[in-house]
């Protein structure tokens, strides 16, 4: 019995994302916002775990917002973030491997600060809980209650 368990569990351990919660002890030398929620970070592709930020792309286009007032916070979001992170100490505390879109979800601090949950405090962000890649909520909705802004 214990023979048959050896390849199994080498087998296992073969497949395991090697990148996988990993944490980076390195400070990261820049970053670019491409939103609220999602960018660069020395070159990576990435994605902040477990939030969500308004949408930036026209009304309508795929991917992009709802509303008008969706953008417009949208782009308050990641204003929020560049100030946030600018000459900041930036360390990705972990990291969960590639989304569907083959980004990098990480959490990722500045000065010691959880930045997704900064811009949730802040009002910038919205939660938005993943096991894996499964949503365990809906996404928000940004454009509810916005549409007379």
């Amino acid at each position: 019995m214990k023979r048959i368990w050896i390849p199994v569990v080498l087998v296992l351990a073969a497949c395991a994302d090697p990148q996988a919660d990993t944490i980076s002890t390195s400070p990261a030398q820049s970053i670019y916002w491409s939103d609220g929620d999602s960018g660069r970070i020395d070159g990576m592709k990435f994605r902040l775990a477990d939030v969500d930020a308004p949408e930036t792309g026209g009304v309508g286009a795929r991917g992009g917002a709802k509303c008008e007032a969706e953008r417009e916070i949208g782009f308050d979001a990641k204003a929020f973030m560049v100030d946030l992170t600018r000459d900041a100490d930036l360390v990705i505390t972990s990291n969960s491997g590639p989304d569907r879109y083959e980004r990098d979800v990480i959490t990722l601090s500045a000065n010691g600060v959880d930045v997704g949950q900064a811009g949730i405090d802040a009002g910038h962000l919205g939660p938005w809980p993943h096991k894996g890649r499964r949503a365990l909520t809906k996404k928000p909705d940004w454009c509810a209650g916005l549409e007379d802004r």
